[in-house]
């Protein structure tokens, strides 16, 4: 505490980055498995893939109904 706030809040920073870098790694660990779950479960067939023209149209279809509905 008897260092200059500058220094401290310096010092601060930094321990927070050295945090944030330590839980990064587990988050990217965490996305790792996460994808290549994924790409297993396409790999086998065990999900569809969608076209994303269909998804983003069938999104649009939602958002018109909705915004039918609220106007009715």
């Amino acid at each position: 505490m008897s260092l200059p706030p500058s220094v401290r809040e310096d010092v601060a920073l930094r321990l927070l980055e050295s945090l944030e870098a330590v839980g990064q790694e587990s988050v990217d660990e965490s996305w790792t498995a996460e994808i290549a779950s994924r790409v297993d479960e396409v790999v086998s067939g065990e999900v569809r893939m969608v076209p994303g023209e269909d998804v983003f149209a069938e999104l649009a279809d939602r958002r018109a109904a909705r915004r039918g509905a609220r106007d009715a």
